[in-house]
C-alpha cells in the first residue's frame, strides 16, 4: 500500500486578511507609524529595496503562525521590493512570498488596551527574526512598569534593552527616537528617524515648509533688488534731465 503525505496547502496573501479588523484606541496609533513611513519616502525616494507596513498581519507560515497573523502597529523591511507588481500593493505581509525576510524592525505603541507588547508579542518577534523592537509608551509606561520609549536588540535569541537615544541601528543605517515637533497641525512629540551624529531628518511638512520659505526669500530679494533698481533710475534720471 502506497503512503504519502498530502502537502499542506498554504494560503496566498490574496487569500488571507490583511488585518484583524481591531479598531485602534486613538488617531496616534496610525498618525505614528504613518509619520515615520512618510520621512522614510522622503530620504529613502530613490531607494526601492525596503517596504513600511502601517497595521498590516504578518503571516508566517513555517510553524508559528499560519492563519493567524501577528499585527505591529509598523513594521521595516529592507531586502525586499518597496512595490509589488499587483497593482493593489501589499494585502499582507507573508514571509513566504518575501523571500523569508523578515522584518527588521517593528513598533508598537501601547494603548489602554493592553496588547501584551512585553510578553506575547515580544516572544513572537524574538520567533521571526525581527532584530529591532521599539514599543512606545508615553501615557501607560507607569502602569506596565517600563519606559515611554524602549528599543530592543536582538542577540542570541533574547532581546536586549539598548540605552542611548536616539538608538542608532547600523543595520538599517538610521536612528530612532523621540522629538518634540508638528504633523498634521498637532504640537506634540513624535518618533523621529535620526543620521549617526543624533541629527533629526525632517518630516516632508517640514521640508514644504522651508521651501517655501525659500521661495518667499527669493521672492522678497528679488522685490527688493527690483525696488533698488528703480531707485537708482529715479535718481540718475534727474540728474540727467
Amino acid at each position: 500500500m502506497l503512503n504519502y503525505n498530502t502537502p499542506e496547502y498554504l494560503p496566498s496573501s490574496e487569500e488571507l486578511p490583511c488585518s484583524d479588523d481591531t479598531p485602534v484606541d486613538n488617531e496616534l496609533q496610525n498618525l505614528i507609524p504613518n509619520l515615520l513611513k512618510a520621512i522614510l519616502a522622503l530620504i529613502w525616494q530613490n531607494r526601492w529595496d525596503w517596504f513600511f507596513g502601517v497595521d498590516m498581519g504578518i503571516y508566517d507560515r513555517t510553524g508559528q503562525i499560519r492563519r493567524t497573523p501577528i499585527i505591529p502597529d509598523g513594521f521595516l523591511s529592507l531586502g525586499v521590493p518597496r512595490r509589488k507588481n499587483d497593482p493593489k500593493g501589499r494585502l499582507s505581509y507573508v514571509l513566504l512570498e518575501e523571500n523569508n525576510i523578515a522584518p527588521i524592525l517593528v513598533l508598537e505603541l501601547v494603548s489602554q488596551t493592553y496588547g501584551k507588547e512585553y510578553e506575547d508579542k515580544i516572544n513572537a518577534y524574538a520567533r521571526l527574526g525581527v532584530l529591532y523592537y521599539v514599543i512606545y509608551n508615553p501615557e501607560y509606561y507607569q502602569r506596565d512598569k517600563h519606559q515611554p520609549f524602549e528599543v530592543y536588540r536582538l542577540e542570541n535569541g533574547v532581546y536586549l534593552l539598548c540605552s542611548d537615544e536616539p538608538v542608532w541601528m547600523p543595520e538599517i543605517g538610521l536612528g530612532i527616537g523621540r522629538g518634540q515637533g508638528v504633523h498634521e497641525g498637532w504640537q506634540r512629540e513624535w518618533l523621529y528617524w535620526f543620521d549617526e551624529q543624533g541629527n533629526r531628518f525632517p518630516t516632508p511638512e517640514e521640508v514644504a515648509q522651508q521651501e517655501r520659505q525659500q521661495r518667499e526669500l527669493v521672492e522678497q530679494q528679488a522685490a527688493e533688488m527690483q525696488a533698488l533698481l528703480q531707485r537708482y533710475r529715479d535718481r540718475f534720471g534727474e540728474l540727467s534731465e
